[in-house]
């Protein structure tokens, strides 16, 4: 059994995102990790920190973003095809350059990957998430959070990642460029390991949360688009009242300790349970999300998604 490690990127360094962890992360299981390293801006430094890892499992794709062909997000979904159809893995193990898997769960991963081996039902594996929320100590399981993704799937020609690279679906004969086609197109069949990513998107400090949402919206909107709806945001993101927050209290993936030891933004962060005047509301304050987010874990104990969408088929019987 082989399996490949995969991800795209561009300018992590620059935004703030922790690629070098997240490889680091599962290279211990994987036969060989393929990243599709976007043109970066001259002030990023993305390649030299992947270098800086040094081991020859891994291999770099270099490309070019182009999102006025790839428009409404889809430059994600491409890059992330263009890293899968380089890896040569039975198992393609794809994680987002803010996403890191904890070491413990490594070894439940491998044996899942042999268990179902020749288990052609079996298209992939999907995960528990745990999304981190302003520093490493507070997380969301807030009803518009996804509790689950998929992140690994079988090596076919057929699947591919989908819409904003959030996922992954079959798309018989794709022509490689409608990454947001719903016709013609398969939820994957999958088995749930009992394993988290953890999720550090949201976790930078105010001023690169700043930047990174606009460079979302940018590929997203366009650039014209996006220079306008930021002409007046504030430098500094809030992420408002983290005291509402469900608390963290296991630990963190040793890869990251000296990714957190960096943080030193606790001063502007709100840690009482009251949004500050001039604060935004974030969608997890909405009323309408705050009930469903109250039904999902007092009356169905976190099991249950009110009216939330799932993008694969859970086989039942399979663990």
């Amino acid at each position: 059994m082989k399996i490949s490690g995969f991800t795209m990127v561009k300018n992590a360094t620059k935004l703030y995102f922790p690629i070098k962890q997240s490889i680091l992360s599962i290279l211990p299981i994987v036969d060989e990790f393929v990243v599709a390293l976007g043109d970066c801006d001259e002030d990023d430094t993305t390649l030299q920190e992947i270098e800086s890892i040094g081991s020859d499992k891994i291999k770099i794709i270099h490309t070019v973003w182009d999102i006025k062909k790839y428009d409404r997000g889809t430059e994600n979904a491409h890059q992330t095809d263009i890293a899968r159809s380089h890896c040569s893995g039975d198992w393609l193990f794809y994680l987002q350059a803010d996403e890191v898997i904890h070491e413990k769960y490594l070894p439940v991963i491998k044996q899942k990957c042999e268990q179902y081996l020749n288990d052609k039902e079996v298209e992939g594996f999907l995960f528990n998430y745990k999304h981190f929320w302003g520093d490493y100590n507070h997380y969301h399981f807030a009803h518009n959070w996804y509790p689950k993704e998929i992140r690994i799937v079988r090596n076919d020609k057929d699947i591919h990642s989908w819409e904003s690279a959030q996922s992954f679906r079959r798309i018989p004969n794709f022509d490689g460029k409608d990454y947001r086609q719903q016709e013609n197109t398969y939820k994957l069949k999958v088995v749930n390991i009992p394993a988290e990513v953890y999720h550090y998107g949201w976790v930078r400090p105010p001023e690169y949360m700043t930047k990174k949402k606009k460079a979302l919206d940018t590929i997203h909107k366009g650039e014209e688009k996006a220079n306008k709806n930021y002409e007046n945001v504030a430098p500094d993101f809030s992420y408002g009242a983290l005291g509402k927050l469900a608390k963290f209290n296991d630990t963190h993936p040793a890869v990251m300790e000296e990714w957190i030891a960096k943080f030193d933004w606790a001063e502007k962060l709100n840690y009482s349970n009251q949004r500050k005047p001039g604060e935004q509301i974030h969608k997890h304050e909405k009323p309408r999300v705050r009930l469903a987010t109250f039904i999902e874990q007092k009356i169905f104990g976190g099991k249950k998604q009110v009216g939330g969408f799932q993008n694969y088929i859970l086989l039942k019987g399979k663990r």
